[in-house]
């Protein structure tokens, strides 16, 4: 775990994802400015999605500069890994790329672990492949994703297998596809990356086709974003997907694909079309807070309401994503005000 505590490795200088511009977070926020002692004690423990990790690394190193005799420590498995934690109650803090799963709140509810939702972010999966592909055009749809991704797709392994598929489901933007070796690299199932991925854009289709909502079981799949990327970019003809912030650092290395929605437009992943929902695959991202302990350690109350913040919340457009919009934000600020905690 990364401990905001540590002077030796300040989070400052950790996050290896996205160091410009967490830099330009903190040096924005004040990060290694003067300290402001407040009294505050404790320990912070917060796990989950790698994708809301750098957002919560930049508010802990915030607050950490003003209190630092809280220890904070922000880790990042994957979202589904997160959940098992935090109901088993070993953490503070589940950081979320999807809302939680019906089986994850029974989990919760057997353990007697009540939470706080709290909406911190707006993201998109950007759809990738190499920029050296010339061999494949700059558009698709979610019938040309399914039949190279999807659970019917095992064993596809060139570009050119996937268009009997993508022809029968409809749709498509971008096949009839050339021949060309199809590398996939992408989340595993413990990431809420790969859950989005599978709901946006896998799920409806599949289940039309009577087909369980999952990929395809045969690509590589990593929990670490840096080693999709390192995949994606390691074969001419690959396809991948991550979250836009990830692909917004790694412009050098990734090319991503427009998509196509159900109206036909293709759209590509920017800030703005993801702020505006007209990206076909965005998503919301969240924190979810312990209520029990939210109310019993007044170092973790004092975070939350910083994270909630309008200071707070708009670190994560400083790290490379999208801020919520104003009635967004305040509605954040308001489900965590109204929690009565």
């Amino acid at each position: 775990m990364r401990d905001a505590s540590s002077r030796s490795t300040p989070i400052c200088t950790a996050r290896r994802l996205l160091p410009a511009l967490l830099a330009l977070a903190m040096a924005a926020a004040g990060c290694g400015g003067d300290s402001d002692e407040t009294g505050l004690k404790g320990t912070i423990v917060i796990s989950g999605s790698s994708t809301v990790e750098p957002i919560s690394i930049g508010i802990a190193e915030v607050f950490d500069d003003n209190n630092p005799n809280v220890k904070i420590s922000v880790d990042g498995p994957g979202t589904g890994d997160g959940f098992e934690l935090f109901c088993q109650g070993d953490t503070d803090i589940s950081d979320a790329s999807r809302a939680i799963s019906e089986e994850e709140i029974e989990s919760c509810r057997q353990a007697g672990v009540e939470y706080l939702e709290l909406k911190v972010a707006n993201d998109g999966l950007a759809v990738l492949t190499s920029p050296d592909n010339d061999r494949i055009g700059r558009c698709l749809s979610f019938s040309d994703i399914y039949a190279l991704t999807g659970p019917e797709s095992k064993n596809v392994d060139n570009w050119e297998e996937a268009n009997e598929l993508a022809a029968e489901v409809g749709g498509s933007k971008g096949a009839p596809f050339a021949s060309a070796r199809l590398a996939i690299t992408g989340p595993g199932e413990e990431s809420g990356t790969y859950d989005s991925f599978v709901e946006l854009v896998l799920a409806g289709i599949a289940e039309a086709r009577g087909q369980e909502p999952q990929t395809r079981p045969d690509y590589q799949a990593s929990a670490d974003d840096n080693v999709i990327i390192q995949g994606i970019g390691g074969s001419k003809t690959s396809f991948g997907w991550v979250g836009y912030a990830f692909y917004d650092a790694n412009r050098d290395q990734l090319k991503a694909f427009e998509v196509a929605g159900e109206n036909g437009v293709c759209v590509a992943p920017s800030h703005e079309t993801i702020a505006d929902n007209s990206y076909p695959v965005s998503r919301p991202l969240f924190i979810y807070v312990n209520k029990a302990k939210l109310a019993s350690k007044p170092a973790l109350r004092a975070f939350v309401e910083y994270y909630v913040s309008e200071r707070g919340l708009a670190t994560a457009g400083e790290v490379g994503y999208v801020n919520l919009n104003p009635d967004e934000a305040a509605a954040t600020a308001r489900a965590f005000e109204e929690s009565g905690i």
